[in-house]
C-alpha cells in the first residue's frame, strides 16, 4: 500500500491549512504519543497559527501576491528537493495532470483572498475566521461525502463555530468598513478552502499527498506573479530582515518542512492523537496577533476564541467516537 494514500473517510476533518499538511493514511489503531512527539506537534500548530500573523507583517513591505510568489516559490523548491532525496515520485501519471490544476487553482483563489483580506483586517481576526474551515467542511461532507454525516455532537460543535464567528463580526473593530471588507474576504477564503479540502479528499484515493501539495504551490506560483504587477503599486514598499525572516518562517518552516515534520507524524502516530493539538492553531494566532503585532484583543474576539476552540473540540470528539466504532467494526 502506498504510504502516501489515505482513506478519505479516516481522515480527522480539522487539519491545519492547505499546503501545510499532507493527508496520509493513518495506522490501523493511533499509537501514543512520546513527549517529544507531542511537543512537535504541539509546535507545528502553533506555527500554523502564527501563519495570519507572519503574513500581516509581511504585508507591511510586500505587496500581497508578490508575498505569495515568493512564499510558495521558496517552499516548491524545498519539496522538491525533499522528494528527491527521499526518491518519492513528482511526475502525475496519466490524467492526473487536470485534477492537480483544478486543486491548485482553489488553492491560489482561496489564497489571494486570504492575503488581500488580511491588507484590510487583523492578524487575529483573519486567525479565527479561516480556522472556521472544519465547520464549512463538515456542513459540505454531510451531502457530499460519503459516510460523513452531522451528528448532533458535531451539530452542537458547528452551533459553537459559528457563533465565534459571529462575534467577530459583532465587535466593535468591524463597524469600520475597511474591516468588514476583510472579514468578508476572509470568510469567503475559508468557504473555497473547505470546498477545496472536500476536492483534496476525493483526490487523495489516486494521487499522492506530496504530489498534490507540490503541484498545487507549482502552478500557483506563475498565476500569482502575474498578478503582483497587474494588482499591486508598488509591488516592494520595504525590504528588511525582518520581513526576509518572516517570509523564510513561512515559505521553509511553516509551509514546507511542517509537511515534512506533519508526514513522519502521521505515519507513526496517526491523525486522531495528533488533531488533538489541533485547537492551538486559533489560540496561537490570537496571542501572537496581540504580542507580536500590538493588535487590541477585545472581549468579542476573545469570546469568539473560546466558542470556536470548544467547538473543534466536540467535533474533534464526535469524529473519534466515530472512528473508534469504525475500527472497532473493523477488528470485529
Amino acid at each position: 500500500m502506498n504510504r502516501n494514500r489515505v482513506d478519505a473517510s479516516a481522515v480527522d476533518r480539522t487539519g491545519p491549512p492547505p499546503a501545510d499538511v499532507p493527508l496520509i493514511e493513518p495506522p490501523p489503531t493511533d499509537q501514543k504519543l512520546s513527549v517529544l512527539a507531542s511537543a512537535i506537534a504541539a509546535s507545528l500548530c502553533m506555527l500554523w497559527g502564527a501563519n495570519t500573523v507572519a503574513i500581516k507583517f509581511i504585508l507591511s513591505g510586500l505587496g500581497p501576491f508578490t508575498a505569495a510568489a515568493v512564499r510558495f516559490g521558496i517552499s516548491t523548491l524545498f519539496l522538491w528537493a525533499w522528494a528527491k532525496m527521499t526518491g518519492r515520485s513528482l511526475r502525475p501519471a496519466p490524467g492526473q495532470l487536470r485534477p492537480l490544476l483544478i486543486n491548485s487553482l482553489l488553492f491560489t483563489v482561496q489564497l489571494s483572498l486570504v492575503y488581500v483580506g488580511l491588507t484590510m483586517t487583523n492578524a487575529s481576526r483573519g486567525a479565527l475566521l479561516t480556522n472556521l474551515q472544519p465547520f464549512f467542511l463538515l456542513f459540505l461532507a454531510h451531502f457530499f461525502l460519503a459516510g460523513d454525516r452531522i451528528t448532533p455532537l458535531k451539530l452542537i460543535g458547528l452551533v459553537l463555530g459559528f457563533s465565534g464567528a459571529a462575534c467577530v463580526f459583532l465587535d466593535r473593530q468591524a463597524e469600520s468598513g475597511r474591516f468588514m471588507v476583510g472579514d468578508l474576504l476572509l470568510l469567503a477564503a475559508t468557504v473555497i478552502w473547505a470546498c477545496s479540502a472536500a476536492y483534496t479528499k476525493h483526490l487523495v484515493k489516486s494521487i499522492s499527498s506530496v504530489q498534490i501539495v507540490f503541484y498545487q504551490l507549482l502552478f500557483s506560483i506563475p498565476l500569482f506573479a502575474l498578478g503582483a504587477p497587474v494588482w499591486e503599486a508598488p509591488m516592494v514598499s520595504r525590504v528588511d530582515l525582518e520581513i526576509v525572516a518572516a517570509i523564510v518562517l513561512q515559505a521553509l518552516i511553516t509551509t514546507a518542512f511542517a509537511f515534512v515534520a506533519w508526514t513522519r507524524l502521521m505515519q507513526i502516530h496517526g491523525a486522531v492523537a495528533l488533531h488533538s493539538f489541533v485547537f492551538l492553531i486559533p489560540v496561537s494566532g490570537v496571542l501572537l496577533a496581540g504580542i507580536v503585532l500590538d493588535e487590541p484583543i477585545t472581549v468579542m474576539i476573545v469570546l469568539a476564541l473560546v466558542l470556536i476552540v470548544g467547538g473543534i473540540f466536540i467535533v474533534q470528539l464526535g469524529q473519534r467516537r466515530e472512528m473508534a466504532t469504525l475500527f472497532n467494526k473493523r477488528s470485529g
